[in-house]
Order: structure tokens, then C-alpha cells, then sequence
């Protein structure tokens, strides 16, 4: 319970984090906070797949968790683009 928790917290703070760094997304903070829960999964894949080390604890954590939601914003935002050119 508690890493459920933790993870929450923790991918809150990066959904902040990417709608501060992505201001233009065109999603309200709630969104991004539930994107940046999203991101703490995807972050933490990516920088395993890459093979890239940032260490461990709460930053580390932040670090993967807000680039994993830039990056589910960006692919969102890749979406929205392609489906407004056809309108």
C-alpha cells in the first residue's frame, strides 16, 4: 500500500512538473497529475531500456517520472495536432 502511495505522490509532483515545463499542452493540472502518475511507469521503462542510470531515492524518482509524462504529453500533443489537420 504504501509503494502504491508513494507512487501517487510521487507522479503527482512530476504531472506538475511537465504542465509547468509543457505550458501550452492544452490540459488542465488534474490532467497532467494523472498523466504524470502515467509518466512514473513510463519514465521508469524508457530510462530502463535505455540503459541510463540516475541513481535511486525521491529525485531519481522525480527525474524519470517527470520525463516519462513530457513524454506521454509530447505523443499526446503529436495526436491532437494530427487530428485537428484533418478537420
Amino acid at each position: 500500500m504504501d509503494g502504491i502511495i508513494y507512487t501517487i505522490i510521487i507522479g503527482a509532483v512530476c504531472g506538475y512538473i511537465a504542465d509547468v515545463l509543457m505550458s501550452d499542452n492544452g490540459y488542465g493540472l488534474l490532467v497532467s497529475i494523472i498523466i504524470g502518475i502515467a509518466g512514473s511507469f513510463v519514465g521508469t521503462w524508457a530510462f530502463g531500456e535505455l540503459g541510463i542510470k540516475v541513481g535511486s531515492g525521491v529525485v531519481s524518482d522525480i527525474i524519470k517520472g517527470a520525463s516519462g509524462a513530457i513524454i506521454i504529453l509530447f505523443v499526446l500533443g503529436l495526436f491532437k495536432r494530427g487530428l485537428s489537420k484533418k478537420r
